[in-house]
């Protein structure tokens, strides 16, 4: 049992209400630096693993994961494609043509990409099909100059199904009325969802009405590629195209939109180090307290030491009541920012509901919603650096009372 003596007396000097109301508060101050700390850091990493999540799911499940193209055009895509599936690494292709344009209805115009895809093979290289909110990928028909787009710019054209639109593309033709722009009526067949900047500049329309306007029957642009591993994409892309017959080259996403990417993943590393600098001013406020409570304290440890206590011992009390700051301040935030972070997102709609505002325009920022992925390891991370600055927080001020002399402390006493 006297082995113990430094765990209870450690915990009954936490427990105590001191006469020195100072000392009280810069302890309570420092439990509550890590508790916030520790329960913003979680909070904060969640959300940017979020958005992490957000741009390979959404952003990256539209855009192909690797482009197979020709440098002149490319006719025999049919065999192309069979090649380009025998490696293992790919997942699907499918053909595409795409072109730059504009669609206008009623005096609106808005700058948008003509994707011309076969439907049966789009679903297996995008996932678009699976964020139709109406209308169906399907209802894509060869000579049907049907039209899917994305939700932001059907509110902005103010149309729906069966709607007429009409799509310019930046080519004159000559007509013996003159010089104008390649014009065509298509039909809205689709309208779809993905909660980013591509609703709003992304549209797809069958592949045979693409190479009709663009005036390339049976030639395609090349080849969308979906891979098993997308960060494989760079490589294997490359290696597929230097397999291929000379003319073929290859873009993958990383050049694209890997700036998206490479800028969260910095994000959130200067982010993390920002916020633990909370923890390290929690965990050094912790000394300011130990130290502060020493010099209440000298009184009681020479009395101890008088008694036998070793300096083993001493420190061991002051060991155990940093100790208890660190770790109650930690789990407490552990907690709260789990808590947080499983819950960000209704806490935002709930905020956003209350105010009637929306804090992420999705015609600003490439998602709609906050969203937030919980990370083991990065709680474990947290949590671990956390206690050990409050556990190395408390070795000075312990060392510190473990050589005060039993003669000095108690001379004025």
């Amino acid at each position: 049992m006297l082995k113990l003596y430094p765990a209870k007396i450690g915990l009954r000097y936490t427990s105590a209400k001191r006469k020195n109301h100072f000392i009280s508060f810069i302890s309570l101050t420092s439990m509550v630096g890590l508790v916030i700390g520790v329960a913003l850091l979680i909070t904060v990493l969640s959300v940017m693993n979020g958005f992490d999540r957000e741009l390979q799911q959404r952003i990256l499940g539209m855009v192909p994961h690797a482009v197979i193209k020709p440098y002149a055009e490319m006719t025999n895509w049919q065999v192309l494609q069979n090649q380009v599936m025998n490696n293992p690494e790919v997942l699907a292709a499918a053909p595409f043509i795409n072109a730059q344009g504009m669609i206008t209805r009623n005096g609106s115009v808005n700058g948008v990409q003509l994707n011309g895809v076969l439907p049966e093979e789009e679903r297996d290289v995008s996932i678009i099909s699976k964020h139709m909110i109406r209308g169906d990928l399907q209802d894509l028909k060869a000579g049907g100059f049907g039209i899917i787009i994305g939700e932001i710019l059907a509110r902005q054209l103010r149309v729906a199904i069966g709607d007429k639109v009409t799509v310019v593309l930046p080519e004159a033709s000559l007509t013996p009325a003159g010089v104008f722009p390649r014009l065509k009526r298509f039909t809205v067949k689709g309208v779809f969802r993905v909660g980013a900047d591509l609703d709003a500049s992304l549209t797809l329309i069958h592949m045979s009405d693409a190479a009709k306007i663009l005036r390339i029957s049976g030639a395609v642009h090349g080849l969308r590629l979906r891979m098993h591993d997308l960060f494989d994409a760079p490589s294997v892309a490359n290696k597929i195209a230097l397999n291929l017959d000379a003319g073929f080259y290859s873009i993958d996403w990383t050049r694209t939109h890997g700036n998206l990417f490479q800028a969260i993943r910095m994000e959130k590393t200067m982010i993390g180090l920002l916020l633990m600098v909370i923890v390290a001013v929690a965990a050094f406020n912790i000394i300011s307290t130990l130290v502060m409570v020493v010099t209440d304290k000298k009184a009681d440890i020479a009395i101890l030491r008088t008694m036998g206590a070793s300096p083993r011992g001493i420190m061991g009390i002051f060991i155990v009541q940093g100790a208890y700051i660190g770790i109650v301040g930690t789990v407490l935030g552990t907690v709260i920012g789990v808590l947080l972070s499983l819950n960000i997102s209704d806490l935002i709609h709930g905020l956003e509901a209350l105010l009637k505002i929306q804090f992420l325009n999705p015609d600003v920022y490439f998602i709609s919603d906050l969203p937030s992925q919980l990370i083991l390891d990065d709680v474990l991370i947290i949590s671990g650096s956390a206690l050990v600055m409050s556990l190395l927080a408390t070795l000075y001020p312990a060392w510190r009372a473990s050589k005060v002399q039993p003669a000095e402390a108690l001379r004025y006493e």
